[in-house]
């Protein structure tokens, strides 16, 4: 008879809002199907006036079948008026800062789950520095994006500061979004006349 392993007779219950028996069901899922694990994320915009612009998130694809998401989101960006904009929205460098928190923080509460510890709180922070003179042409040297981005996270529970560390750690390392912005991916632009 083969003796369980501590992990796999852990009784997983929901923690920190995570349905965590449906996580490992997921996670158990995938490993018998991999095919299970593509997914495709969509979403629309329209402009609206000067460098407002409307977006929003259409049905996505994976595990097999198509989704919608239970509620509609759209999300309104702009540039302040400082960059010639009207303010009815964040910028989208600034959308970029929120996708890198949420993916960190979703992940976190994951993991912690996954690893037992309940949280009690995760603030977190980001900054980026960007160079406007790369965005107006005024210096080739220079990048139009980010040059520097920093997160900070404050972050407690039922485990000692160690773990909840390596908690963070694990969730930057399987964090969609920050792999992106460590390791950049093909983007393709296509024009098709209206």
């Amino acid at each position: 008879m083969q003796t369980q392993t501590a992990e796999a007779k852990r009784e997983r219950v929901p923690l920190n809002g995570v349905d965590t028996p449906t996580l490992f069901a997921t996670i158990n899922a995938v490993k018998g199907q991999p095919e299970l694990a593509k997914f495709q994320f969509r979403a629309s915009s329209r402009w609206l006036e000067g460098t407002h612009s409307r977006s929003r998130v259409e049905a996505f694809s994976g595990a097999g079948g198509t989704h919608s998401h239970t509620s509609e989101f759209q999300f309104d960006a702009d540039h302040p008026k400082v960059l010639t904009g009207t303010g009815m929205g964040p910028t989208p460098a600034e959308f970029l800062l929120h996708g890198l928190l949420a993916c960190l923080t979703a992940g976190i509460a994951n993991v912690a789950a996954a690893r037992g510890v309940t949280l009690s709180r995760v603030d977190s922070t980001v900054e980026g520095d960007i160079d406007l003179r790369g965005i107006l042409g005024l210096a080739d040297d220079v990048r139009n994006g980010y040059q520097g981005i920093r997160v900070t996270f404050r972050i407690a529970g039922d485990a000692p500061a160690q773990k909840l560390r390596e908690i963070v750690e694990q969730s930057g390392a399987r964090s969609a979004v920050l792999d992106v912005l460590r390791n950049g991916t093909r983007v393709e632009v296509g024009v098709e006349a209206a």
